[in-house]
């Protein structure tokens, strides 16, 4: 005997069946008339397309606008033939648009419909831009200075009663204030997750968000970045800003299905960051008098290197301050532009009409500049055209993702570049990562074993001389202890290591007879350059941070035999 189908089931399956039906019967019409069918249950409508047409009338016309590009407009109607649709469409031609008729099922229509509560709230408050009021962030970022603060102002909501913005102002309010770089929102099968991404590190938040917010949430985050609202099985990516003040806080916001739903990235792109100078950066005074003199020349290619967020843009933006003036033309190529610059031509990838980084930086070296920003090199074409154009009169600035800089090389030979090309261009070659500091309210100094004093002699005598040994005669340990300033982790804030390989002559010769790693490691010896370890090992000396902390980001110690 066959199992019988619970009724739940059963009318699932019938109202599927009716969908499919009606799907099939809009098909059919469209044929009949000549026109092109539109399934909106797949089909992305746009609230700026929607608007178009107010709510009464597109249903009484049985009709809805999908999509607007300029002047051209979607529409898609039940069926086209109604007086009441023929009369929306005319309405629409005589207010200068270009109209392109679809046949939709009512299903379909339905579904475009309830996107109207989101057109009438967008008069309000949803512009692309989040504006707190002024009182409302004071106080809240005066008291989302922790972890324990945000989420104790998050279970202080009446979720049944709750919009999606109090809980958008609690999350961004609070990830500004403890200076977190990302926002996570990730759904689970009976309840979602907030997490921020603090110094590198991420840490629960709430993990307690019932889906019903979550996919208010989401849906009106879709609506301030300007992202599909109907489309939840493909990845979006959009952007929208905090207003602060006098201040814009962008935030790049990344959208990808899910198991149970969508999940959400948001990476806040503080504009403070770009106010970092050279002396901000963390350098010693031997290697800032390395960058002074590479960035100060009028040609060549100097290479960023290291993980993504490890620091190279933030890098990049300060050399790009301390060149820029009004005597110098400045142009980025960027894939997105993270931050605006005062006085420097900025542009972006667009891979959809052809402005890839190749194509972009022919253009850009037609415009004349004097120093050029690439935003990685990532093949053959582009190494090329930006080596070419270091060597015909512009300093290029880009990033090349290797783990040391000596790696930089081989790297360029890996695209295809040829080995003759790279010695005349190359500058510079940086490597750098971020550690977390130590919290100058709580950290606690520890004892100096002998044990340690002797392996810190060892590696003093191994350090190249152009490092002042004078400023690390009377150094101190420290570890981290943790209070309510930084969250009880013990660490805030980040600060980079470093390492530098010059370029020149030298390079070149030898380049062009073995360009092993074995070749490279022997002239950066020769240079002197200090390794981004043992960077980390004299920022710990300063205590600036510790040993167990540049371990877990450049490995094990490799303290002299």
């Amino acid at each position: 005997m066959a199992e019988l189908q619970k009724p739940g089931d059963l009318q699932a399956k019938l109202a599927k069946l009716r969908s499919e039906g009606e799907e099939r019967a809009a098909a059919r019409l469209a044929e009949q008339l000549g026109l092109q069918y539109a399934d909106l249950t797949k089909v992305p409508t746009t609230v700026d397309a929607l608007r178009l047409i107010p709510e009464d009338l597109a249903h009484d016309a049985k009709i809805a606008a999908i999509e607007i590009r300029g002047r051209k407009v979607a529409v898609a109607a039940l069926n086209p033939e109604l007086p009441a649709s023929k009369k929306v469409v005319n309405d629409l031609i005589a207010k200068k648009y270009e109209v392109k008729t679809f046949v939709a099922s009512k299903n379909g229509l339905e579904q475009a419909w309830r996107l109207y509560r989101f057109v009438k709230s967008e008069a309000g408050d949803i512009t692309g831009t989040v504006k707190i009021e002024a009182k409302r962030l004071e106080d809240l970022t005066q008291r989302l200075t922790s972890f324990v603060a945000i989420q104790e102002e998050i279970k202080k909501l009446d979720f049944v009663k709750i919009t999606p913005i109090p809980i958008i102002e609690i999350f961004l309010a609070g990830a500004l204030s403890i200076k977190a770089s990302d926002v996570h929102l990730e759904c689970g099968e009976k309840n979602a997750k907030i997490r921020l991404r603090v110094d590198g590190l991420l840490h629960d938040v709430f993990d307690a968000l019932p889906l019903e917010n979550y996919a208010s949430l989401v849906s009106r985050l879709k609506l301030l970045s300007g992202l599909k609202l109907n489309i939840k099985d493909i990845s979006q990516d959009g952007r929208f800003t905090i207003k602060l003040g006098r201040k814009e806080v962008e935030v790049r916001i990344s959208i990808i299905p899910s198991e149970f739903g969508e999940n959400a990235v948001m990476r806040i792109l503080d504009p403070e960051v770009t106010s970092i100078g050279l002396a901000s950066l963390g350098l010693r005074e031997d290697d800032l008098a390395i960058v002074d003199r590479q960035i100060a020349k009028p040609n060549g290619l100097i290479l960023n290197t290291g993980p993504t967020g490890s620091g190279k843009t933030t890098t990049l933006y300060a050399f790009l301050r301390h060149i820029n003036n009004p005597e110098v033309k400045i142009i980025t190529l960027e894939d997105p532009i993270e931050y605006r610059l005062e006085g420097v031509e900025q542009t972006q990838v667009d891979a959809d009409s052809g402005y890839t980084f190749a194509n972009g930086l022919k253009a850009i070296v037609r415009q004349d500049p004097d120093v050029v920003l690439v935003g990685e090199v990532r093949d053959l074409e582009t190494a090329d055209i930006a080596l070419q154009a270091s060597l015909t009169g512009h300093l290029v600035l880009s990033t090349l993702h290797t783990n040391d800089a000596i790696g930089a090389i081989p790297r360029l030979l890996n695209l295809g570049v040829k080995i003759v090309s790279i010695g005349p261009a190359l500058n510079l070659v940086i490597a750098q990562r971020l550690v977390r500091k130590l919290c100058p309210d709580c950290k606690k100094a520890v004892p100096v074993t002998v044990e340690t004093n002797e392996r810190l002699k060892k590696f003093f005598s191994t350090l190249p001389k152009r490092v002042d040994r004078a400023k690390f005669e009377k150094y101190a340990l420290y570890e981290p202890v943790g209070c309510d300033k930084c969250s009880h982790f013990g660490y805030k804030g980040r600060i980079g290591i470093f390492e530098f390989f010059e370029g020149g002559l030298h390079l070149e010769e030898v380049i062009l007879k073995d360009s092993s790693e074995v070749a490279l490691k022997k002239i950066a010896d020769e240079q002197g350059m200090v390794t981004m370890q043992q960077d980390g090992i004299l920022k710990t000396l300063l205590g600036e941070t510790s040993f167990d902390e540049v371990e877990s980001i450049t490995g094990k110690i490799e303290w002299p035999g």
